[in-house]
């Protein structure tokens, strides 16, 4: 409904400008004063008014059911189910019910609270002359008086015990919310530590999810592989992929540089942890002219010719090397874990 269709006795009166015009010619940086004020609907208009008010009402209602649905799928959800959801893939239905209604509650609660403001709530613009901040004298005379004499009064300067006890109490209320950061999830402990690689463990090439023989891997090529067994349904994949993956690359043996890394190889095949010791990105830009990988995320640059030690970025220490050989049906097999944690430092590194 327009201006036009409602009858002049209820429209609103202009609004006069808040200030005398002045002459634009003779001082450029006048005030011009508000613009009159232009009513909405809603406030011609009480059937619209109602309307906005259902809305409002009907969004608010709609969080409600949202956040009732948020605590119903701690219920409802085991925490290791998996359920396949178009166009996401696989994924946690806990994390996706969780997100999804607590995403919805709080946007239909911004949703409805900026309803409100634009329709039903009053949108006639005020304006008010500044005046000075500061205090005068007499209000901050009279207000250190008081604090001085609030000091006095609470005998602190004089009891020494109250005010010492009071000070400790204070100090350790905050660890009580320190306290509250154990639900965050369980600690570490020894998990970021070891891996899934053991003695025995055969290298599978993650494309082709076949054992990788050492023909497979020519020189100058880059090769993905995960430890056998590990399965890509697997609940906790993601976890240990996140500590296990490996980077396959050949190289001839009289370009390797370092002692160990030779000792370690077969034939020139090394294996390298494929996560970034920087902030753990998975690493995938070989060049085989240089023997040189890149990370992706901030560039930093490892020497795989050199016991992949760092020679650009931000990366504090090299990629772990996983020690290789053949087993009895010619597949490449570890020799064993890790010998120091992967990934970037933590906190229990030592």
């Amino acid at each position: 409904m327009s201006s036009q269709e409602i009858p002049e006795e209820n429209l609103p009166a202009e609004q006069a400008p808040a200030h005398d015009a002045v002459d634009q010619a003779h001082d450029p940086f006048a005030d011009p004063g508000l613009p009159a004020h232009r009513p909405r609907i809603q406030d011609i208009d009480e059937r619209a008014a109602n309307r906005s008010e259902r809305a409002v009402a009907s969004m608010f209602l709609l969080s409600m059911l949202a956040t009732v649905g948020f605590i119903a799928s701690y219920v409802i959800f085991p925490v290791d189910k998996i359920v396949y959801i178009f166009p996401f893939g696989h994924v946690s239905a806990l994390n996706f019910s969780l997100g999804l209604t607590l995403g919805l509650a709080l946007f239909l609660i911004g949703a409805g609270a900026v309803h409100w403001a634009r329709t039903l709530m009053s949108d006639v613009e005020v304006a008010d002359d500044r005046h000075a901040i500061e205090a005068p004298p007499e209000v901050k005379a009279k207000v250190l008086a008081d604090f001085k004499a609030g000091a006095e009064e609470s005998v602190l300067g004089r009891r020494k015990l109250i005010r010492n006890t009071m000070f400790g109490a204070l100090a350790l209320v905050p660890l009580s919310g320190v306290m509250l950061l154990r639900d965050l999830g369980p600690l570490p402990e020894k998990k970021l530590r070891k891996t899934l690689w053991a003695k025995g463990k055969q290298l599978v090439n993650m494309n082709t999810m076949e054992p990788l023989r050492p023909e497979d891997v020519v020189v100058g090529s880059l090769t993905f592989a995960m430890p056998e067994g590990l399965e890509e349904d697997a609940h906790d994949f993601q976890t240990q992929i996140a500590k296990a993956a490996l980077m396959i690359i050949r190289i001839e043996p009289d370009n390797i540089k370092d002692k160990r890394e030779r000792e370690w190889a077969h034939e020139g095949i090394v294996a390298f942890s494929k996560i970034c010791t920087h902030v753990g990105c998975p690493i995938s830009l070989y060049e085989q002219q240089t023997h040189h990988v890149l990370c992706p995320c901030h560039q930093s640059t490892f020497d795989l010719s050199d016991g992949a030690r760092v020679i650009f970025g931000p990366a504090g220490h090299a990629l772990p090397q996983l020690r290789i050989g053949v087993n009895s049906e010619g597949n490449l097999e570890a020799l064993g874990d890790f010998e120091e944690p992967v990934g970037p430092a933590f906190w229990e590194r030592g």
